[in-house]
């Protein structure tokens, strides 16, 4: 064999030898949204599931199901105004909605109230000064156990497909940049 032959092998080997690793690696590895940080309370579920498809509420009274937010990543968030923890933590997902306003993004802030709009509205407008979340609403507490939720404030992912990803029992903060990681990676999905 001459000195030619052999170095056009060695490349060839060297190439597919490089190569290769990249082409497998993907599918090897399972991507899973990161959860470090102030995220590390946010259980991601193993398979997802589709999104509870319960009524919930706009402030003018309007009902909504989740599958209208398709093709939008959601941070589904359960508060209300007698809950410290969820009001701590409404003007961090007021900062995140803002954060990606221009993207396919939404937070959705349910208020369990019972009194509705008359409470929820001037507490998030006035009381807080949230201007980038909407006002949404579940009086009766449907959505909220179709979500099985455990007290509040309980916050879900949910990605483009209306998939339910994971969720994060207890207050956060919405606004750090390991919740912008998981927004982040859940966007680019």
């Amino acid at each position: 064999m001459n000195l030619r032959r052999v170095l056009l092998r060695f490349s060839l080997i060297l190439g597919l030898g490089l190569l290769l690793p990249s082409l497998s690696a993907p599918a090897l590895a399972v991507e899973f949204p990161p959860t470090d940080g102030a995220m590390r309370g946010f259980v991601l579920l193993k398979e997802r599931t589709p999104a509870p498809q319960t009524p919930f509420f706009t402030a003018a009274g309007s009902e909504l199901l989740l599958e209208e937010f398709e093709g939008k990543v959601l941070i589904v968030n359960f508060w209300a105004t007698w809950c410290a923890p969820c009001v701590h933590e409404m003007p961090a997902l007021d900062r995140l909605q803002a954060a990606f306003a221009d993207q396919a993004f939404e937070v959705i802030a349910i208020n369990q109230d019972r009194g509705g709009a008359r409470v929820a509205e001037p507490f998030m407008r006035e009381r807080l000064g949230l201007e980038n979340l909407a006002i949404y609403l579940d009086p009766k507490f449907k959505l909220g156990r179709a979500f099985k939720n455990r007290g509040l404030p309980a916050t879900y992912a949910i990605d483009k497909q209306g998939m339910l990803v994971g969720g994060l029992f207890g207050a956060a903060e919405w606004d750090s940049e390991d919740a912008k990681a998981l927004v982040r990676h859940l966007l680019e999905e």
